[in-house]
């Protein structure tokens, strides 16, 4: 335990040289490099030689090295921090460093140093000569030259008053003596240092020196002990001068003492100057009864005696006693009139109620086995302002609030770490009015917390509970500021209308999947939020959720780091600020009306485009050709067998009636009645539609002969019957029909929805009437071949 004590110290101040050094020369420290060298726990027997000129901080400890020469640091000029602990070295000759001109911080503590050369060090401020086997201070009359000195490490077996007189003149900071094998303490010695803190070791083995105590509180303003042990339950307490005593912060480590020797340690202590007095790991043992009573009385009357003591803290106490009136010892503390009181990790399962108004202000009572009756209708804590009763054996939230109805004074409250509990059907909460911060983390509570918390508080922190949500229905707090509610079962973020002057949130490794983002309309004074590490699902949801933190300038603390998709596993392990969805995927509205707009542009194009090619009528027309071919197949089956009755069909407009009339008509039918042509005015049957007419001549004709000119693509009707003629030579895939452009048609007089037949004129599958006389024999002639001969089956038009 001594050379764990003193190896912790050792290192924290080697660390101190170590960093202070290196921000000083603005150097990292790292292993390895040219300015640090590392070669702790390595197997050496002697100094490397390689080392660079440049060299600040050198690491030796832990080694075999037994010897020191001056070649093993000339080479070092700019070495300001040498460890040299924990190895073998048994003569030293402050000459190897004569060379070392900026040394500031050397360590030889944990050697075997038993004789000492000594030459001054100008610049030396850290010196640890302790853990050694010296039998007399080491303090030379060259120390007195080191006027930089703040640390200087001791040991001996000896100390003589006479010891100290080559540096009574150094102001020093921190003087820490070890004395393994004290065997002799000339009374008065340590008083003629002059240091603000002063640590002495004591053998593990041996009893400590009251003599050696009360020196120390003459000495220094903090003064810390280690080792205290006496294994007699009676000592005959030297005579003391409290008036003279420095100490205002005292503390002992690893002590193992009597119950008579402790409260006579304490009331020592009690009417000295010392404000703060800590005792870390304290064993006790013997009667407890026989010296109490004398306690209580000394204590009662410093009520009027007015003692400096601020704060007592003991800490990790063990008894060897198994049978005392633990209410005695309770009394001991609870009667006390100062202002902080901290019994830790001490297996307490009670504290009683000061029996008088009390000047507690802080109680911290942590790590023991107290209960829910703890303080129960205790009135006399009114100034009491932090009470702190982390890890213990507390159960029922309603009975701890009843607890503080009562500490009119209270504002911080910690019952973390227990195994709290509230059941809203069972009992109703009393929280004192004053509480603002309070601390319900690591415990069994569930949603119905939030039915039992103080009205008034500013800082609350339920983490690592059992909550699943935050209810709707609970109480308004409006003072709350800081919210923790990490480490529960959330599923999501909870909203601020119970909390409008929440600036802080954190509510990290939930089950946040989604965070809503009514959170954000209803927190706006939200300063920070803790939200990562969380199961994130990366959609459409999360936007709102990452655009925050793009518009609330790192208001989202761990961003981006903590903030990783989770799913879906296509995206598991990406940060949300690489996440990005394009708006038309998320936002419905937009996209309603792009598909809106979308829908009208095909719509307004659709029907353009049937307007311009007359795509109504073409349907009109399929539906009264389906329509007359269903009749007639309904009426007339026998039709459906019938042969061809006419070699042509004669669509032409009236206009052009007197051309077909006096020309073509003759030309084609002769006497012999060789030829048969099918005309509307002697050929349709009355009392049937003209369309039924239409298509039965069509149908009944081996060919269609259309006699083209600009009156024609005026007629309505010659339109139908080209369409129905068209239609059949597309459906029974024959050769069937004729044109006979009786006089050029411009491309522009033809009407937009005549595009089968500007489809047919651009192939010049037509016949085109002569103007000269001359010509018309071969024009009848070619005329007659295209009616009477027979083609094969072809789904293209003629040409002649």
């Amino acid at each position: 335990m001594l050379e764990e004590t003193m190896g912790s110290l050792t290192n924290i101040f080697l660390f101190a040289c170590i960093f202070t050094f290196t921000l000083w020369n603005n150097i990292q420290p790292t292993v390895g490099n040219e300015f640090t060298a590392h070669y702790s726990s390595s197997f050496l027997a002697c100094v490397p030689k390689s080392q660079s000129r440049h060299t600040t901080v050198l690491d030796l400890s832990q080694k075999n090295i037994s010897e020191l020469h001056i070649s093993d640091f000339s080479s070092l000029p700019e070495l300001q921090v040498l460890n040299l602990s924990h190895n073998l070295i048994r003569e030293l000759d402050f000459n190897v460093f004569k060379f070392n001109e900026k040394l500031e911080c050397l360590d030889l503590s944990h050697n075997n140093l038993w004789n000492m050369c000594c030459q001054t060090l100008a610049g030396l401020r850290h010196l640890d000569l302790s853990f050694n086997k010296f039998k007399t201070l080491p303090i030379c009359q060259e120390f007195g030259n080191m006027l930089n000195l703040e640390y200087l490490g001791l040991s001996a077996t000896m100390i003589r008053k006479s010891d100290f007189r080559g540096i009574t003149h150094l102001q020093l900071h921190t003087v820490f003596l070890t004395l393994e094998d004290l065997s002799h303490y000339e009374s008065k010695s340590l008083t003629v240092l002059n240091t603000k803190n002063l640590h002495i070791v004591f053998p593990i083995n041996k009893n400590f020196s009251f003599p050696l105590l009360y020196d120390g509180m003459n000495t220094s303003e903090k003064l810390e002990l280690s080792n205290i042990r006496y294994n007699s339950t009676d000592f005959p307490f030297p005579p003391f001068d409290p008036l003279k005593f420095k100490t205002l912060n005292l503390r002992f480590n690893n002590v193992d003492l009597s119950w008579s020797i402790l409260v006579r340690i304490f009331m020592i202590v009690w009417y000295t100057p010392v404000e703060y007095f800590t005792v870390k790991n304290l064993t006790f043992g013997g009667p407890i009864q026989s010296m109490t009573n004398t306690l209580l009385s000394y204590w009662a009357q410093s009520v009027y005696s007015g003692s400096s003591m601020k704060a007592l803290i003991p800490e990790h106490i063990r008894t060897k006693v198994f049978s005392f009136s633990q209410d005695i010892l309770y009394k001991t503390f609870s009667d006390m009139n100062i202002e902080n009181l901290t019994i830790s990790d001490a297996y307490m399962p009670h504290m009683l109620c000061p029996s008088h108004t009390s000047l507690f202000q802080y109680l911290d009572f942590s790590y023991n086995a107290l209960t829910d009756e703890l303080f129960k209708n205790c009135d006399t804590l009114t100034h009491l302002k932090m009470l702190i009763l982390q890890r213990n054996q507390l159960e029922n939230l309603s009975k701890v609030s009843s607890m503080t109805s009562k500490m009119k004074s209270l504002k911080h409250l910690d019952i973390s770490r227990n195994l709290l509990y509230y059941d809203e059907n069972e009992n109703c909460c009393h929280w004192v009015g004053t509480l603002a911060k309070l601390n319900l983390s690591s415990n069994k509570l569930t949603d119905s917390v939030f039915g039992c918390l103080p009205i008034n508080v500013q800082i609350l922190d339920v983490q690592n509970n059992q909550i699943r949500t935050v209810p709707k229905d609970i109480t308004e707090l409006k003072a709350l500021k800081e919210l923790n509610i990490a480490f529960n079962r959330l599923t999501e973020l909870p909203g601020c209308s119970h909390y409008r002057g929440l600036e802080l949130l954190n509510i990290e490794e939930n089950s946040i999947l989604t965070p809503s983002s009514d959170f954000f309309h209803s927190c706006q004074n939200i300063r920070e939020l803790r939200g990562g590490h969380n199961p994130f699902q990366c959609s459409c949801e999360l936007r709102d959720f990452i655009n925050f933190e793009k518009k609330s300038g790192g208001r989202l603390a761990g961003w981006p780091e903590s903030y990783v998709c989770e799913y879906p596993d296509d995206l598991k392990g990406t940060q949300l600020k690489d996440f990005q969805l394009s708006e038309l995927s998320c936002n419905t509205t937009l996209l309603l009306v792009i598909a809106l707009v979308v829908t009208v542009v095909v719509v307004a194009v659709t029907s353009f485009l049937c307007i311009y090619f007359d795509v109504m009528w073409y349907l009109k027309m399929m539906w009264q050709w389906t329509q007359t071919k269903r009749r007639v197949r309904k009426s007339h089956p026998e039709d459906l067998q019938s042969i061809l009755q006419f070699h042509a069909f004669i669509s032409y407009s009236e206009r052009d009636s007197l051309w077909v009339k006096n020309h073509l008509i003759p030309n084609l039918e002769k006497e012999d009645g060789s030829v048969e042509i099918c005309l509307h005015e002697r050929n349709f049957i009355p009392g049937k539609s003209i369309v039924e007419n239409i298509i039965n001549c069509i149908e009944k004709s081996h060919k269609s002969i259309f006699v083209l000119s600009p009156n024609f693509v005026q007629s309505e009707w010659c339109h139908y019957e080209l369409y129905f003629a068209h239609h059949k030579l597309f459906s029974e895939s024959s050769n069937s029909l004729i044109l006979i452009l009786l006089e050029p048609i411009p491309q522009y007089l033809i009407p937009a929805r005549y595009h089968k037949l500007k489809a047919l004129m651009a192939k010049r599958t037509y016949l085109e009437w002569p103007k000269e006389n001359s010509k018309h024999g071969l024009f009848w002639a070619n005329l007659k071949a295209a009616i009477n001969t027979n083609l094969p089956v072809s789904t293209e038009m003629i040409v002649v």
